[in-house]
């Protein structure tokens, strides 16, 4: 996919399929691109029962490093869904430069569970433009890693940074999703994204309208959470959502080799490593099965008798000051006043005999208490109040009421 005339040699994007031990060319520190496409594999893989759905097969993708169960630490890998393509990006340092890595993709059919397997031989090319002195790092809020990874989008963006920074060379140097930096997964509601961040290069410093996020009046409105005020803003809006509060402008300092045929030699120091430390050349010689017999009773002493002859010395100095150490009744009677004595002897007293007396108190129960003998039946009702009732605050005469098969004796009428 072909990019604008600026861009063409500045972002390495392969769209084409792949292709067993394909050989790629990236440049050190330019954003490399390479999409894994669904369509090829396919055909490797046997057709769909029913004509037409062939589409349909979700087929996903194992990226590795050969000989190792994962990549580079550059080389990063996303597929959104098993029906999307796959893409390895990423930005490669000078220090990968002359190495080649071959990368071992394998594609898995979810329907078939059938495999095929491809290797990217990636030759990192060194560049005289690396690294780019001026570099700001863009927070895109309304754009997913894989948007902004297409060829399309990428260049419409480094377009619109041309434009405000007018720079001789810009380079896009990186990608890296939001939350691989700390971020949340959005609401799968109102098309929330998850953001990006890009970071490109140029050769000329900083433009003015970049420079205003550092003004003291946008710098007070990041800090309270407002949206600073930047005048080349309108150059982004249209499609793509910057938030100019996280926006970082840095300046690397560069310089040239003068004699590259001068080799400097640097002595370093290293401690001598332990037992745990395998050494940086060799096979693995793990220790013997025999092992050393060792004697635990000094483990003891230090872990179970010291801590026990400390509490029993402290269990004797804390019974001493208790029982020992005791004032004393006779010792605090003497420090009391006589009079102060003698009244709290009398009260004593006092409630002492109050107490004997209310035991051998003996109160006649009321007739009122006592069963009452039925003449017709013969039957004995009980009293109306139980024994265990209140005595003292009873009334000595009670009527009878709710008697069963009481007797109401009748009453004479007044003559005339």
């Amino acid at each position: 996919l072909a990019l604008p005339m600026p861009f063409t040699n500045k972002v390495v994007t392969i769209l084409s399929r792949s292709h067993a031990d394909r050989n790629v060319y990236p440049s050190a520190g330019v954003l490399f691109v390479h999409v894994l496409e669904r369509e090829y594999f396919k055909g490797e893989f046997p057709p769909y029962p029913k004509s037409g759905d062939a589409g349909n097969d979700p087929i996903t993708f194992n990226t590795n490093l050969m000989g190792y169960p994962d990549r580079p630490g550059w080389l990063r890998y996303i597929q959104r869904t098993p029906h999307s393509d796959g893409v390895l990006y990423g930005s490669p340092t000078a220090e990968h430069v002359g190495k080649a890595t071959v990368i071992e993709i394998t594609a898995y059919n979810r329907r078939t569970f059938e495999t095929a397997r491809h290797n990217l031989v990636i030759n990192i090319m060194a560049t005289e433009e690396f690294p780019l002195p001026y570099q700001a790092e863009f927070y895109i809020k309304n754009m997913n890693v894989e948007e902004m990874l297409a060829s399309e989008v990428l260049g419409d963006f480094l377009g619109a940074v041309k434009n405000i920074w007018q720079p001789e060379r810009l380079n896009a140097i990186n990608i890296t999703s939001a939350l691989d930096r700390g971020g949340r997964v959005p609401l799968p509601i109102n098309n929330l994204k998850e953001g990006v961040y890009v970071m490109v290069g140029a050769d000329v410093p900083f433009s003015s309208c970049l420079r205003e996020v550092e003004s003291p009046h946008n710098q007070l409105r990041c800090s309270q959470e407002m949206e600073p005020v930047i005048s080349c803003d309108k150059k982004f809006r249209a499609q793509f959502h910057i938030d100019w509060c996280k926006i970082s402008l840095v300046r690397i300092a560069t310089c040239r080799i003068v004699d590259i045929n001068r080799v400097v030699p640097v002595y370093i120091t290293r401690p001598d490593p332990g037992t745990g430390i395998l050494p940086e050349f060799g096979e693995y010689d793990p220790p013997s099965e025999s092992l050393k017999t060792r004697d635990y009773f000094s483990d003891f002493l230090i872990t179970l008798a010291v801590p026990s002859a400390v509490a029993l010395v402290l269990f004797f100095i804390l019974g001493y000051s208790m029982c020992c150490r005791r004032e004393g009744v006779e010792k605090r009677n003497m420090q009391t006043p006589d009079i102060q004595l003698v009244h709290h002897s009398s009260i004593q007293k006092s409630s002492k005999e109050l107490r004997s007396m209310s035991k051998n108190r003996e109160i006649s129960w009321p007739l009122s208490t006592l069963p009452v003998f039925n003449p017709v039946s013969g039957e004995v009702v009980p009293p109306i109040h139980p024994d265990n009732y209140e005595t003292t605050s009873m009334p000595l005469m009670q009527t009878q009421t709710n008697l069963q098969n009481q007797i109401t004796i009748p009453q004479q009428r007044p003559s005339g």
